[in-house]
C-alpha cells in the first residue's frame, strides 16, 4: 500500500527535525526506553517523551510498556517504514551527531549487560535446580534439532526466547530470526549470547506471545520453547503461533508432559504441570495445523518431568482439500 500525498508530508514532518531524527536512528539499532534515549542525546526525559510522542502519532514508531518503563522501537512494516528506511539509507555513515549517539549507546549497552549478568547470576540456581529434574540439556536439543530439519530457514521466530538458547541452536540455520520476550533482562542475555554466537541475522524484540504483531505467515519455523507452562492462556499462545507459520512451515513446541511436582508452582511459578498429547493435537487442529511428530524424553531416573518435543505443518487450502 502506497502513501497519499499528505501522508508522506506526515512521515517526512515528523521525521525532519534533528532530534526526531537521531531517535529514528537509535531506534533502528534496537528498541530503547525513554530513560536510555534522554541518557544517549543529553536531553530531558519530558522533552524526549514530546518527541516521541509526534513519532508516534505519525505512525514512525510504536511504543509498549514493560512495568513501569515505557519502550519504543520503530514500526513493524507498511509503506511509511519503508519510506523512513529509505531516509536513514541515505544519511552518511560518518556523520559526526549520529556516531556520537552510537557510541553513547555503546556505553548503554554496555551498562544493560553489567546489569543483565548480575541478574543472570542471582538467578542461575533456579534454571540449574529445573535442569536437574529432566534428562539432560544436551539430549533435549539435539531431539529439538532434530525435530526442526536442516533448514535452512527463511525466518525463524521465537516466543519467549528466554536467554536465546534456541536462536543460538537454530539460527546458524535461518535467514533471518526474530526472538520476542516480555522479559528486557532476558532480551539483554539473548542479545548477549547471539552476539557472542555471531548471529547477526537475530533480531531480539520486547513482545507478547498472545500478540506479536508479526504479520500472518511470515515464519517457515516458529518455536515456543519451555513458555506454555507459564501461561495463563496457552491454547490462546499456540493459536497466535499458529498464525505466523508459513505454508509449508513447522510450529515446534517443547514442554513437559504431565507430572506432580507441585512445588513448581511456587518455586518456579508454572502455572501448569505438563500438557498430554491429546491436548497439544487438539490445539494444532483447531489452530489449521496437522501435527508431525510427537517425542518423548524421560527423566534419566524416571521421577522428575518427561520433556516432550511436538511439532506440527501447516498445508495450504488447497493442499488440505486434495487430501
Amino acid at each position: 500500500m502506497t502513501l497519499s500525498a499528505r501522508q508522506a508530508v506526515e512521515v517526512l514532518r515528523a521525521a525532519g527535525e534533528p532530534t526526531r531524527l537521531r531517535i529514528l536512528a537509535l531506534l533502528a539499532r534496537e528498541e530503547l526506553a525513554v530513560m536510555e534515549l534522554s541518557q544517549i542525546l543529553d536531553q530531558s526525559q519530558p522533552r524526549v517523551s514530546r518527541h516521541l510522542k509526534l513519532l508516534t502519532e505519525a505512525e514512525l514508531v510504536e511504543r509498549f510498556p514493560d512495568g513501569a518503563w515505557m519502550f519504543y522501537r520503530l514500526a513493524a512494516t507498511g509503506s511509511r517504514r519503508a519510506m523512513l528506511d529509505q531516509a536513514l539509507g541515505e544519511i552518511a555513515l560518518d556523520d559526526a551527531v549520529l556516531a556520537r549517539d552510537a557510541e553513547r549507546l555503546h556505553t548503554v549497552e554496555g551498562e544493560r549487560l553489567q546489569a543483565a549478568n548480575a541478574y543472570f547470576a542471582r538467578n542461575a540456581a533456579r534454571w540449574d535446580e529445573l535442569r536437574s529434574l529432566y534428562v539432560a540439556e544436551a539430549a533435549v536439543e539435539a531431539a529439538i534439532h532434530a525435530a526442526a530439519g536442516p533448514g535452512p530457514y527463511n525466518r525463524l521466530v521465537d516466543l519467549g526466547s528466554g536467554t536465546g538458547r534456541m536462536l543460538t541452536l537454530l539460527g546458524p540455520h535461518a535467514k533471518a530470526a526474530i526472538g520476542l520476550d516480555l522479559s528486557q533482562q532476558m532480551l539483554n542475555i539473548a542479545r548477549q549470547h547471539t552476539t557472542e554466537a555471531g548471529l547477526a541475522q537475530c533480531e531480539l524484540r520486547h513482545g507478547d506471545i498472545f500478540a506479536t504483531r508479526l504479520d500472518d505467515a511470515c515464519a517457515d519455523l516458529v518455536v515456543v520453547h519451555q513458555v506454555l507452562h507459564y501461561l495463563s492462556d496457552p491454547a490462546a499462545a499456540v493459536a497466535e503461533a499458529a498464525r505466523l507459520v508459513a505454508p509449508g512451515g513447522r510450529l515446534l513446541i517443547a514442554d513437559f508432559a504431565p507430572h506432580r511436582l507441585e512445588f513448581l508452582r511456587e518455586a518456579h511459578q508454572h502455572r501448569r504441570l505438563g500438557f498430554s498429547d491429546a491436548e497439544i493435537a487438539r490445539w494444532f487442529e483447531t489452530a489449521g495445523l496437522t501435527e508431525d511428530r510427537a517425542e518423548t524424553l524421560p527423566s534419566t531416573d524416571g521421577q522428575g518431568l518427561t520433556v516432550k518435543i511436538w511439532t506440527a505443518v501447516k498445508t495450504d487450502i488447497k493442499q488440505r482439500q486434495a487430501a
